[in-house]
C-alpha cells in the first residue's frame, strides 16, 4: 500500500502524517508514507486544497484533517 501526505509541510499537514503512521501502527498494516510538496505534483492528483490524503493512487481526503477511525477504513482495518 503507498500511502502520499500532500501538503506545503504545515502543522496540518504533519497532523495528518502523525494520524496515518499511527492508525498503520495500531492496525498492523504495512504501508510507504511519502509527502508531496510539489504543487503541479499535488496538482496532478486534481487536489486544490491542502492537506489530502492520497492511498494507492485514490484521494481520499481534502482540505481537512481525517479521523483516525476514517484513515483506518480507507486503510481496510
Amino acid at each position: 500500500m503507498e500511502i502520499k501526505v500532500l501538503g506545503p509541510g504545515c502543522a496540518r499537514c504533519e497532523q495528518v502524517e502523525k494520524l496515518i503512521r499511527e492508525a498503520l501502527t495500531e492496525t498492523g498494516v504495512e504501508a510507504t508514507v511519502d509527502k508531496v510538496k510539489d504543487f503541479k505534483q499535488i496538482a496532478s492528483y486534481g487536489v486544490f486544497g491542502t492537506p489530502a490524503v492520497v492511498i494507492d493512487g485514490k484521494v481520499k481526503c481534502v482540505g481537512k484533517i481525517p479521523k483516525k477511525e476514517d484513515i483506518k477504513t480507507w486503510i481496510g482495518k
